[in-house]
């Protein structure tokens, strides 16, 4: 059986709290909300924190609020991947932030799973997300206690997988993340947050504290999701397509954005594939053009589920779903 580590569990009320007790915590300080990702991976020995701030009571993290179309919405960061899923507005006015939350884990983990924890979520490496005797056994990895990246020998750099469903969709819509420290707030895009190193794969401080998720107003646009996993129920994707689309008045694309997740370290926008669409209609020609582009550019690495060559192709067939979706009826 593996045990937790021995840690000091701390349990804020509000967010200036938290922020000063990770400040004085440190490197050895770290959030955690649902901790389906974080307390597997402290059994494991991957991540071990002296210090546990849990975030789960603070009320303003605990909300969902905002108009919808007109005025956006905002998701504070604890708020669990159910209550997302059920959230009348958000089925509303953002079907495909709710079928992406829809499609993580199981009905149990996504009650103690939130939304900051799945766009926080630690890279996923078939070399990594093993107990601690195995990866000893392999003399460990790039990621963790080792100097080699086993899945490319020869590279300075971590290939863990970004591996998040509501990353690819939170890109693609153009969402916003609020964080908060004892220096103060920011807002960053959802797009500038992510970085294509396995290790360092986020640009934020250890002492930041993700606060909500702000969703933009629904000015026209739709997006749709498609994932790929061996398991209809409960696997990370090894492969998702998040595609994002805004039509002309006489139906023409008039932008459009198309997100890959699973093959990177960060989220990939393949940008030759939204401009094979701009200016043309949503038809089956151009759904397929911008179906190869995402195919040229999807490169999976052998570090996760399924044979790399396969989901490459993959990447071409799960295009063209989630843009079929978009068609207009």
């Amino acid at each position: 059986m593996m045990r937790l580590p021995k840690f000091d569990y701390r349990a804020p009320r509000e967010i200036l709290e938290a922020v000063k007790i990770i400040a004085g915590a440190g490197p050895e300080g770290q959030f955690v909300a649902g901790g389906t990702d974080l307390y597997p991976n402290m059994k494991r020995r991957q991540q071990t924190p002296k210090t546990v701030i849990s975030v789960m009571r603070v009320p303003e993290l605990n909300q969902i609020s905002g108009e919808g179309k007109t005025g956006g919405v905002r998701i504070g960061a604890s708020v669990t991947l159910t209550d997302v899923c059920e959230n009348p507005i958000i089925n509303r006015d953002y079907p495909v932030v709710a079928h992406a939350a829809r499609s993580i884990s199981t009905p149990i983990l996504r009650n103690m799973g939130t939304i900051g924890g799945n766009l926080l979520l630690d890279t996923r490496c078939n070399y990594y997300d093993q107990n601690y005797e195995w990866r000893k056994g392999i003399n460990f990895c790039l990621k963790k206690d080792g100097d080699i990246c086993w899945v490319a020998p020869g590279s300075s750099k971590c290939w863990a997988v970004q591996s998040s469903d509501l990353v690819p969709v939170m890109v693609a819509i153009g969402a916003k993340l609020r964080f908060a420290s004892t220096l103060g707030d920011r807002v960053i895009d959802a797009a500038g947050l992510y970085n294509d190193d396995g290790i360092d794969y986020l640009h934020k401080r250890p002492d930041e504290l993700l606060v909500d998720i702000q969703l933009p107003t629904t000015n026209g646009w739709r997006a749709s999701y498609q994932k790929l996993r061996r398991r209809g129920a409960f696997d990370f994707p090894v492969l998702g397509v998040a595609a994002w689309v805004q039509l002309d008045p006489v139906g023409l694309v008039k932008d459009a954005k198309l997100i890959l997740g699973g093959i990177a370290p960060s989220p990939l926008e393949v940008k030759e594939a939204g401009q094979a669409l701009i200016g043309q209609p949503l038809d089956r020609e151009h759904i397929e053009a911008a179906a190869e582009a995402a195919y040229v550019k999807a490169r999976p690495l052998d570090n996760t589920d399924f044979v790399m060559n396969w989901r490459k192709q993959m990447t071409r067939e799960y295009t063209r779903r989630a843009l079929e979706e978009l068609r207009p009826k």
